[in-house]
């Protein structure tokens, strides 16, 4: 054999491998390039920062941990003054790739999402002009927005955009299932490879496909059969007011889906094999059999990618100027209540 065939062969084989990746439903997630490695580093702060929070206490990581697979692993979370979350914490991991934020798609990007939590009562507790004070009392992170954006000025669309940059770096890459598609086929297991068939078969990439397997459309929640719960969220008809559009969330992704228990919008299924059993039941009208459950599992399980490596960074210390935290419903330290404004 020539060498110019041995290329030959080579180029074809190259084609070929390509071609059967894009006939697939499900895309390789890449690893991401980052371009603004000092926004990304600000947007790391923001994201561990507590002081985000009126209680001085709640930071995005606590609802979307990132050591624990981007979710709290609650059935809800839990918010300012211990409230109870009204829905499920989805993952942080992969969210650049959803067609929009919140289960109800609400928010159209990340950075309409991290604006948010920041004032809402029952979340962070916070608002936007205390969250913007208490940050721009902090001569470090004066230094750092002037890095990044110019200017000392800090401004909720700029703390916004500093979060949701470091948070599109929060990418899964190099999956079991991931390598498996790029032609390693010793990757995954017998089992996972049957799943991944069933998964096709059965009618699962419908709604989960592309690079996140799923969160790139909207559906009903309880298809053919009523999903029964006692979670008030309604879904999309919040956002729209279309009585069509009642109990239809946001497709969740399934990648790292063996992490972010528990599972659906209420938070109200603890194991995979028993999710799998209910959406079989309930979207497509199916029974699986335990043979058929447990490779759909193993499919599922290949879907976890690398973790983001953190190394969690030093925030700049409070000063006199800092607003002060309110982790109570009043302060501590006094018999008189917090100042009515801090409270605001």
């Amino acid at each position: 054999m020539t060498k110019l065939t041995s290329i030959a062969i080579f180029i074809a084989g190259i084609f070929a491998s390509a071609h059967a990746i894009s006939a697939e439903p499900i895309e390789v997630i890449k690893a991401v390039k980052v371009t603004e490695p000092e926004k990304v580093e600000l947007g790391k702060m923001l994201f561990f920062e507590p002081r985000l929070s009126k209680s001085g206490y709640i930071s995005c990581n606590s609802c979307h941990n990132l050591a624990t697979g981007g979710v709290d692993a609650l059935p809800t979370s839990v918010g300012h003054n211990w409230q109870q979350g009204p829905i499920n914490s989805p993952t942080v991991l992969n969210a650049n790739y959803m067609l929009a934020q919140f289960w109800d798609g609400r928010a159209s990007d990340l950075q309409a999402q991290a604006a948010g939590p920041i004032e809402n009562p029952k979340e962070m507790g916070y608002s936007h002009a205390l969250a913007t004070q208490t940050i721009a009392s902090m001569p470090a992170y004066r230094a750092h927005f002037a890095k990044v954006y110019g200017d000392e000025n800090v401004t909720i669309d700029r703390l916004t955009d500093a979060i949701s940059t470091f948070e599109k770096t929060l990418v899964t890459p190099n999956s079991p299932f991931d390598q498996y598609l790029l032609g390693k086929q010793d990757a995954i297991s017998v089992d996972a490879k049957a799943g991944y068939q069933l998964f096709k078969s059965k009618g699962c990439v419908s709604c989960h496909n592309g690079p996140a397997v799923g969160g790139t459309m909207y559906m009903k929640m309880g298809l053919i059969k009523p999903f029964h719960t006692n979670n008030p969220a309604e879904g999309r008809i919040a956002v729209t007011g279309k009585e069509a559009d009642k109990f239809v969330f946001k497709v969740p992704t399934l990648r790292n889906i063996e992490l972010t228990y528990p599972y659906f919008h209420d938070g109200s299924v603890w194991t995979l094999e028993e999710a799998v059993n209910t959406m079989a039941d309930i979207q497509l009208g199916q029974k699986l059999s335990d043979k058929e459950n447990l490779e759909m599992v193993a499919f599922l399980v290949s879907l976890t990618g690398d973790q983001p490596q953190i190394i969690l960074p030093i925030l700049p210390p409070s000063n006199k100027n800092t607003p002060r935290p309110v982790p109570f419903s009043h302060d501590p330290m006094s018999s008189k209540p917090v100042s009515s404004e801090l409270l605001k």
